[in-house]
């Protein structure tokens, strides 16, 4: 008998390749790297497709784009938001509410990245948890800054946004960035696991909220195929989203995942060898004909 651990993915990786195994990881990171790239391209190498940052830029020189969390937080302030700064918050706010909120966190913002690295390593040193303070934290962080914005009449959370240093610093140097991204890295490594992006961040309430009803989700529409494996659970970042649609069927309710803490990252899509998950619209929610699965059998003969 072989001594051999099952690893999270490996039927995965089997049933459909390495690559088919692991494609949304691959276009996450194209598209965290591919951004900084276009926004790097201009100060290194003179060819300005994008200039500015992540918090406001300007693409081809007519495109505007502004951060709809900075520019809540100038106008809460007292600030006077330019024109295109506006019209630049309303087209990310159109896109984000279409694709769903936390989209962001998990293909463009640059922070996703090293607490990824932190959760990879965390879980090859087979580190506990950690202290896990309640989900609801980050709801009350983003109270916390916008209060501080309207309060004070600075946009004071800027000073310390982990995701506007290391964005500023990766086009114009990073400086004191290292120092943000370390304490983030150890942070999650050693003191919470996901601690940061799914406990701490007022920008990942902020896009949680926005995400509520957007119509692009994951669906467990096959979740009558689930053999119980838990891979999906272990790689989601947010793995509570997952039980409602996962362990519905035969109640009131249906297989896309509805909650706003979804980051449409597709690794449980990514991961699951039968295929229980897809994207979908949420409308498309309809409550599947009743299947007999592992999970279901297994609550039934605990009953």
């Amino acid at each position: 008998m072989s001594g051999a651990v099952k690893c999270v993915g490996d039927e995965a990786v089997k049933a459909k390749g390495w690559l088919g195994a692991h494609k949304y990881l691959i276009l996450r990171r194209i598209s965290q790297f591919g951004i900084w790239g276009l926004f790097l391209l201009g100060p290194l190498a003179g060819t300005w497709i994008v200039k500015g940052n992540l918090t406001s830029s300007l693409t081809l020189d007519v495109l505007p784009l502004s951060d709809p969390f900075v520019v809540l937080q100038a106008l809460l302030a007292g600030h006077v938001a330019a024109g295109s700064a506006l019209l630049g918050a309303a087209i990310v706010l159109g896109f984000y509410i279409v694709v769903g909120g936390r989209v962001y966190c998990s293909f463009v913002c640059p922070i996703n990245v090293v607490t990824d690295a932190a959760r990879w390593l965390s879980e090859r040193m087979n580190l506990p948890k950690g202290w896990q303070p309640a989900r609801e934290t980050r709801l009350w962080a983003l109270v916390a800054v916008m209060g501080a914005a309207l309060a004070t009449g600075v946009m004071a959370y800027e000073m310390l946004n982990p995701v506007t240093i290391v964005h500023r610093a990766m086009v114009y140097g990073l400086g004191y960035a290292w120092t943000v991204l370390l304490a983030i890295f150890v942070l999650d490594l050693v003191v919470s696991r996901r601690g940061w992006c799914g406990h701490l961040c007022p920008m990942g309430a902020f896009y949680g909220l926005l995400g509520r009803g957007s119509l692009l989700r994951i669906s467990a529409v096959n979740r009558a195929n689930c053999d119980d494996c838990m891979d999906c659970f272990a790689v989601c970042p947010e793995p509570h989203v997952i039980t409602p649609a996962l362990r519905g069927a035969g109640t009131e309710t249906g297989p896309a995942i509805l909650s706003g803490d979804c980051t449409n990252c597709g690794r449980c899509i990514d991961v699951c060898a039968k295929d229980v998950f897809v994207f979908t619209a949420r409308f498309n929610n309809a409550i599947p004909e009743r299947g007999d699965t592992v999970m279901e059998r297994k609550d039934r003969d605990a009953a």
